[in-house]
Order: C-alpha cells, then structure tokens, then sequence
C-alpha cells in the first residue's frame, strides 16, 4: 500500500508585515492631531505674527499647559488600560488643601516647609489613587463610577477642612522659584512638567510596567492568562494619577499662591479630552505621551489665538468639542479598518498553510 501526500503550495508571511497595516492605521491619529495644532499655530501666526507668535506669549501657552500635563501623564496611563479616572481634579484640590493647612501649621519657614508640603500633597494623592485602583481592581465597580465618587468625596471633604474658602499659605520661595521662577527664559513650573512628561513617556514606551499597561487595555483576560498581576498593576496605574494629581496640586499651589477650590471642576475633563484627542484609544490598548501633549496643546493655543485675534473665548470650547468628536470618530473607523485587516490576513494564513491531499491506495 502507499500513500501520496499532495502539498499545496505554501506562501510564507513576515510576522512584520502583518504589524503593517494596523501600525500606520494606529499612528494616523496622532499625525492628523499635529497637523492641525501646526495649522491652527499658522492660521493665528498668520493673522497676529507680532502678538502670536512671540515669545513671551509662547512662553505663557506653555506655562498655562504644565499643571494639565502633569494630571495628563497619570490620564494617558489610566485610558490605556481601557480604565477613566474623573477625580484627578478633586484629587489635585483635596492635595492643595491638605498641602495648605500643613504648611500654614508649620509656618513659612522657607523650603522645609515648601518640602514637607509637597510630600503630603503627593502622599494624598497616592492615597487617592490608590484607594480608586483597589475598588476597580479588587471590588469590580466601573472605573466611572469608582472615580465619580471620589471626585465627590474628595472634592467635599476639601471644603468641609476649609468651609469652602480657600488657603493662601504658600511659602513664598515655593511661589518665587516654582511658581514665577524662570530657567533660561523657560517657567520652572514649565520645565517641571517637561520632565514628568518626558519620565513617563520612557516608563509608558520603555519599561515593563508600560508594557503591562498595553496588555491590560488590549485584552484584559489574555493579560491574566500569561501571568499579568492584571489587579496589582490596575492598582499601580491608578495609584500614579492619583500621585501626579496630588503633585499637580502643589504646582497649582505655587502658580498661585492659594488653593483653587473653585477653579478646577473642569480640569478632569479637559485633561480627559486632550489625551483622547491625542490619539490614546478610549476603548484601551493604545495610546502615546507625544499624542497627549500635542492634544494639550490644541486647547491653550486655541484659547490665545482667540483672546489675541479679538474672537470670544468661550469658541474655544466648541473647537474643543468638535475635534474630540472627531478623534473618537476617527479612532472607531482605525479599529475597524485593523480588525478587518487581521481577519483578512487570518483567512489568507489559512489559505497558505499547508493541507493534505486524502491518501490514495
């Protein structure tokens, strides 16, 4: 008896080229968004050269944007793993506050007290974050609700310790260095940000934790079955906003030089917008730091163009809006267009492979 075996002749496939597709599709967000912040720059550049595009005002953009971008690193995190945390600006207040009345306690006594302030605004935050990461870790409620809650309880309880009137007890080295202090013509409260920034995008696009951090957004229970602390890292990522608010808050507190208890009920949202619109996926699994700071950007260079070119502000709001839409627009049809294109690739790897032909006797 013999057998012959009939092969069908085999394509090979590049693991590389089947990253392809569904990597240009992922980085189109993030080139659209920069080119319409550099149109949007050219437009006002063009219109009011003189005003727009000096430095002192570039200088001020940049210095409005830091406090935002702190809160943002922790935000783009947060979205990555497919999670949302809407308390980053009661957090940011309650820090402020408690931040405040320790330092008030102490006295100005120059830096140590500006430090020790600092760590409890940073030591509240974490706290925070911490106690949101458990409850969407451990307990299973919603990120949306969990962080909805604590937005309510944090922001409440800073106006309980002050009966709603705010602090004005920064130590005055803390406002003259941080707060209006300048490093080679750049705002150290500018630069500040700058390293957050830059420290996080190396931990989001270099590091394990990053990595883990995409794995848990891109399929949860795939993370679980390769041996992801799925709950502990949830935990760690909520814990960093919560810290970055909380440092945030101290920022806010030397720009200033008084707690903002009334001033910040937007910021979750607006920082929430910005990394949307910066390409971070809101159904989780992508996302980048650059993406999230030119999203950043687009709302403060909006809001000065507006102000230096006499148009009303409150436009600014509605530009924001309809590009936000837009991002989440474009990033469901990115999805699509990917998961279209690895059915096609899965079916074409069927189509290769090799079969075998029914043996002849």
């Amino acid at each position: 008896m013999s057998q012959n075996t009939a092969t069908a002749p085999a394509t090979t496939i590049e693991p590389d080229e089947d990253r392809t597709l569904i990597d240009r599709l992922r980085s189109m967000q993030s080139i659209w968004i920069l080119g319409v912040l550099v149109v949007i720059v050219a437009v006002f550049g063009v219109l009011q050269p003189t005003l727009f595009l000096a430095y002192n005002n570039l200088m001020n953009i940049a210095q409005n944007v830091s406090i935002w971008a702190v809160i943002a690193v922790g935000m783009t995190f947060v979205i990555i793993t497919s999670g949302i945390d809407l308390s980053v600006g009661s957090v940011l207040v309650f820090s402020s506050v408690i931040s405040a009345k320790v330092m008030a306690s102490i006295g100005d006594k120059g830096w140590s007290t500006a430090i020790i302030g600092t760590v409890i605004a940073l030591v509240s935050g974490l706290l925070w974050g911490a106690l949101n990461g458990w409850l969407v870790a451990k307990a299973k409620v919603p990120a949306l609700i969990v962080t909805l809650g604590t937005l309510s309880i944090a922001l409440g309880a800073a106006q309980i310790i002050t009966g709603g009137i705010d602090i004005r007890s920064a130590p005055e080295v803390l406002q003259t260095t941080v707060g209006y202090g300048r490093v080679a013509g750049v705002p150290v409260i500018t630069v500040l940000a700058l390293v957050v920034v830059v420290l996080g995008g190396i931990v989001l696009h270099r590091t394990k934790f990053g990595r883990y951090t995409f794995a848990i957004g891109s399929n949860e229970l795939a993370a679980r079955r390769v041996g992801i602390a799925v709950d502990r890292k949830l935990i760690e990522v909520y814990a960093l906003a919560g810290l970055l608010s909380g440092l945030a808050g101290q920022m806010a507190l030397a720009q200033y030089g008084t707690t903002t208890i009334a001033g910040q009920s937007l910021t979750n949202l607006n920082v929430i917008a910005a990394v949307v619109i910066g390409g971070t996926s809101i159904f989780g699994g992508q996302g980048s730091m650059l993406g999230t700071m030119v999203g950043l950007f687009i709302p403060a260079v909006l809001l000065s163009g507006f102000v230096i070119t006499g148009v009303s502000p409150f436009w600014q709001t509605v530009a924001v809006g309809a590009i936000l839409i837009t991002a989440v627009y474009i990033d469901q049809h990115r999805r699509a267009a990917a998961a279209r294109g690895g059915r096609a690739r899965a079916r074409t790897r069927r189509t290769a492979s090799p079969s075998e032909a029914p043996a002849a006797q």
